[in-house]
């Protein structure tokens, strides 16, 4: 274990945070807020701590796999405690639980809330909880190491840590070149969706924060009703830009590169568009005669898919009362996820797909045992260290799952709440259902309950191993 690479990376990320806060405070300027005095006051806190824990040279600069994981979960656990405070100190979320409850939600891009009054809140705490989104979206260790030079393939281990799917490749031979394009493309998409959004006459502000939202698929709206108020123009600019941001960003390489075949005939993302397409049509049947028209029904379902697939969570109108077939499709898709290598949550398509060809070659093989099988995927045999990762990643989502279930089956509320609290938070998606439906927030819950559900968000949003290490006591040893 290096410890002072760890603290080395920790005070850079103290550093980068300190950056970001620059941007709420200049929305506290243009708004004349005195939430501003909240984030320089944090910005002075993270420069400090950035500085003596940078200061000090590192001899051995290497990251192994391990050391890895610990910068990243420690890292995002630093930076929603120094995320949180602002809300705090503004008097905006008095609570630091619930402050921390906000935060993580917003880093890890699910969109839970604790708050039944969003429209209270400061522009610059409102501005700061859809940035926080974006921030986490891609990943504040890939934007790091897209900035600094790493060397001795540390960003690799860092990048596999960070980043989600079942496996992480390189796009271009160095790890800070790769960093650099998918920021480079998450910048562009995140960029032209903001310029559509304000051609179809959406205001600056909700502009931007909407489409932070949609870009790090997060879900922290601006307004009580969640996107109900907007156009259905808006709401459709909203609806692709969610759908696109749950592609996997390699996809987005390959069509910069001109390797249009490649980029249309991955297996994932056509399966991924394919489950939208059935569950858009299965639903539009199922809540047509909700609406007042064919194209009313459409619009809405085609959004509240495209929000949950991709583990975004706005919301244009109260799912929770559509009918049963309906709820069951939307709890479904929460745990499917989008792609691997986007900036969505859930299980992700990749890993649904190895399971199944998974158990198809395993009833192939039962056929005829003396065939050799190999699980494949865009026509290259997956490794079986990738198989066996799946199967790993599988079995302690379900523990966690279950765990976290139970613990909260004791503030005493309802079966569907606390299944889909759990489902939202560890797949980042948001809302669930009945008390934490669309209409609904998680402030009822107690503040053990709370801590689950965060660790939950953070485990789910980094695939899980990062956070269930630091309580392994070999990791800590030299």
């Amino acid at each position: 274990m290096n410890y002072g690479m760890i603290l080395h990376m920790l005070g850079w990320i103290c550093y980068f945070e300190a950056v970001f806060m620059m941007l709420p405070v200049l929305v506290a300027l243009i708004y004349r807020e005195s939430a501003g005095y909240a984030y320089l006051g944090v910005m002075a806190l993270c420069a400090v701590i950035g500085f003596l824990a940078t200061r000090r040279k590192v001899r051995n600069r290497k990251i192994y796999g391990r050391d890895g994981l610990v910068i990243v979960a420690l890292g995002w656990i630093v930076l929603s405690i120094f995320g949180a405070l602002p809300f705090v100190i503004s008097g905006d979320i008095p609570s630091f639980v619930d402050a921390l409850f906000e935060t993580i939600s917003g880093f890890t891009t699910t969109g839970s809330s604790i708050l039944s009054n969003v429209e209270a809140l400061s522009h610059a705490n409102l501005f700061w909880r859809s940035f926080t989104h974006w921030i986490g979206g891609m990943g504040v260790l890939v934007f790091i190491l897209a900035i600094l030079p790493m060397t001795g393939g540390a960003g690799m281990h860092i990048m596999r840590a960070e980043s989600p799917g079942p496996s992480v490749s390189k796009l271009v031979p160095k790890i800070r070149t790769t960093a650099m394009i998918l920021y480079g493309i998450y910048l562009f998409m995140t960029v032209v969706q903001i310029f559509l959004m304000l051609l179809a006459g959406t205001p600056l502000f909700d502009a931007i924060t909407l489409s932070f939202g949609s870009a790090g698929t997060g879900g922290f709206a601006v307004k009580n009703d969640g996107l109900a108020s907007y156009t259905n123009l808006q709401q459709a600019i909203v609806t692709v830009a969610m759908i696109l941001f749950g592609i996997n960003f390699n996809v987005y390489y390959l069509l910069f590169r001109k390797k249009w075949k490649q980029a249309f005939t991955c297996t994932e993302m056509l399966v991924y568009l394919g489950i939208i397409a059935a569950s858009v049509l299965a639903i539009t049947v199922s809540v047509r005669p909700m609406f007042p028209s064919l194209y009313q029904a459409f619009h809405h379902t085609a959004f509240q898919v495209g929000s949950i697939i991709t583990t975004t969570g706005y919301s244009t109108v109260d799912f929770n009362a559509w009918p049963p077939m309906a709820r069951t499709i939307l709890v479904l898709i929460m745990f499917v996820g989008a792609c691997a290598g986007s900036t969505g949550g859930g299980i992700k398509v990749s890993r649904l797909v190895i399971l199944l060809k998974g158990v198809y070659k395993e009833i192939l093989m039962a056929c005829h045992p003396r065939s050799v099988k190999k699980v494949q995927m865009d026509g290259h045999a997956l490794s079986h260290e990738v198989v066996r990762s799946v199967n790993s990643f599988v079995v302690i989502y379900a523990v966690i799952f279950v765990v976290s279930l139970l613990v909260i089956t004791l503030d005493g509320k309802d079966l569907v709440t606390n299944f889909t609290a759990v489902a939202a938070t560890i797949n980042n998606i948001g809302p669930g259902l009945n008390v934490v439906g669309p209409t609904g927030n998680f402030g009822s819950f107690s503040a053990l309950s709370k801590l689950v559900l965060m660790f939950d968000m953070l485990a789910g949003r980094l695939e899980l191993l990062p956070m269930l290490v630091l309580f392994v006591p070999s990791t800590w040893r030299k």
